[in-house]
């Protein structure tokens, strides 16, 4: 019987993907073999040894101490894309913020109570100088990010009649084959934000990332620009974002992360992290990460894994062996061996790197005795040896 244990509130559509007769899953419970959550911030020192993966039912990790984790052997999944739709309605509705329908409802809303009829038509035929805004037709937008979510939002740019650019200096080939021959592809951020009415971040906070938006690259922003932040805080830094205010390179800013710093300045949005925060959106965060873990319990098997190679092989029979381990020479060398001098017949293997890690799959014969386990995990450079 596996054990899982959840922090926050998962969906219970994810819930329900792991069979009672299987697993045990609570919010309290002891020697757990994965862990299951979402925004909680875990500490290397809450993650217990029996622990071999953790989901997370959302896009970002930094809650999560994945390099701890990849030291001990302990699988991070989360769920790209799942969430994908439901920040790009959010972003859509930035995008139409530059009406400012918000602020019209509340004038009217407050400057209407009491009014007669005649003084109701008045004030809001004077509204309508007030709060005409512009429209997003023949507008510039520049999506920074072409993954899941800033693909998304490029394709929804162009069917509202938008001039599209894009930057993403780490652009997959799957991700590059969604994309439009309509988007342009940008060199460099420079040249995105000086051509650009409306810029979108989409990225992950990595090293590379983290205060992308910095006090040098706000000089580049075209005159009055506005910005939407809903990838993550730390993507924008605070003091280039005030400067940029300041100063009007930025017209405004919409940001689904408010910080104290920001607050009473009347060209900032504040948005309460409303992103991924759909009923749809946890639901499919919590099923693809449930799948995940159920698969990696199970079978081995690692989908959409952030810290770990992804691999997947099929039961043929046998028994299976799952081990991680340092990505170095001769390693599957020396375990191949190790089953040979035991006379165990390999059906089937695989074996990926990803950075300074590898991870194998093997099914052999026969039923793998804790002697051969001991003799594995005896191997220099073997970090988790799994019995599937």
């Amino acid at each position: 019987m596996n054990k899982v244990r959840t922090y926050n509130k998962i969906s219970v559509k994810g819930l329900e993907k792991f069979s009672l007769d299987k697993y045990e899953i609570a919010s309290e419970i002891g020697t757990p073999d994965a862990l299951m959550l979402r925004s909680h911030v875990l500490q290397p020192d809450d993650i217990e040894k029996s622990v071999k993966a953790i989901g997370r039912a959302g896009a970002g990790v930094n809650n999560i101490p994945v390099e701890n984790c990849t030291e001990r052997g302990i699988v991070v999944f989360n769920a790209p894309g799942a969430n994908a739709n439901a920040v790009k309605e959010l972003a859509v509705a930035m995008l139409l913020s530059t009406r400012d329908i918000v602020g019209a409802i509340e004038f009217v809303r407050k400057e209407g109570q009491g009014k007669t009829a005649e003084e109701l038509h008045k004030l809001v035929e004077g509204g309508k100088k007030t709060y005409g805004g512009t429209e997003l037709k023949g507008k510039t937008l520049g999506v920074v990010g072409l993954g899941a979510i800033g693909s998304l939002v490029a394709e929804t740019g162009l069917m509202l009649g938008m001039k599209v650019l894009g930057y993403d200096p780490a652009l997959s080939v799957a991700a590059a084959w969604r994309l439009s021959r309509d988007i342009e592809k940008m060199e460099n951020m420079q040249s995105l934000l000086s051509k650009s009415d409306i810029v979108t971040l989409h990225l992950p906070v990595l090293e590379a990332t983290r205060n992308l938006i910095n006090k040098e690259l706000v000089d580049s922003f075209k005159q009055g620009a506005t910005l939407i932040n809903l990838s993550r805080e730390k993507v924008a830094d605070t003091e280039a974002i005030l400067k940029g205010l300041e100063n009007g390179r930025i017209g405004k800013y919409l940001t689904d992360f408010p910080v104290q710093e920001l607050m009473g300045n009347d060209k900032v949005v504040p948005i309460p992290h409303l992103g991924a925060s759909t009923e749809e959106a946890e639901e499919n965060c919590a099923i693809m990460v449930a799948d995940q873990l159920i698969d990696f319990l199970e079978n081995g098997n690692i989908r959409n894994s952030v810290n770990f190679p992804n691999l997947a092989l099929e039961r043929n029979g046998g028994f299976r062996i799952a081990f991680s381990n340092r990505n170095v020479p001769k390693m599957l060398n020396q375990v191949l061996s190790i089953l040979a001098d035991r006379e165990l017949n390999v059906i089937d293997m695989i074996n990926k790197s990803r950075d300074e890690v590898a991870y194998n799959i093997i099914d052999i014969d026969k039923e793998p005795t804790e002697d051969l386990v001991q003799a594995l995990e005896a191997i220099d450079g073997v970090i988790k040896v799994r019995i599937l």
